[in-house]
């Protein structure tokens, strides 16, 4: 079992910046799959990034491509998800959510567990 703890969201204006957190407890990230989603009011849960912790190789939907960037932190066993130039239109619930199963990651169903959400609000 992993449990997940997003952490770091808040009210931003536009073109500031948010800083996420994952924390995982339970087992060590590192033989998983780690990605962002989002969700707004009304929308279906959006694909943002993933990151491989065995390689280090994060992927981002083309919306994020540029303003956000994953990293990782073995010793926390902890995902940060660094979010530069917010827009409006990246106000969300903000999930994260871990998958070793493979297939697409870009796709909810292949992750296993999943955190809380934290709630990003960009202002105009």
């Amino acid at each position: 079992q992993v449990q997940l703890v997003e952490s770091g969201g808040g009210l931003v204006q536009a073109g500031g910046s948010l800083r996420l957190s994952c924390a995982a407890s339970g087992r060590t990230f590192s033989s998983y799959v780690t990605g962002w989603f989002r969700q707004a009011p009304g929308k279906e849960r959006e694909f943002v990034a993933y990151i491989k912790w065995s390689v280090g190789n994060a992927y981002y939907t083309d919306s994020v491509k540029g303003r956000f960037t994953l990293s990782r932190d073995g010793a926390k066993n902890t995902v940060y998800l660094q979010m530069n130039s917010l827009k409006p239109e990246d106000t969300a619930v903000y999930y994260c959510a871990a998958g070793y199963r493979g297939g697409n990651y870009a796709s909810p169903y292949a992750y296993d567990y999943w955190g809380q959400g934290t709630q990003v609000t960009v202002s105009s």
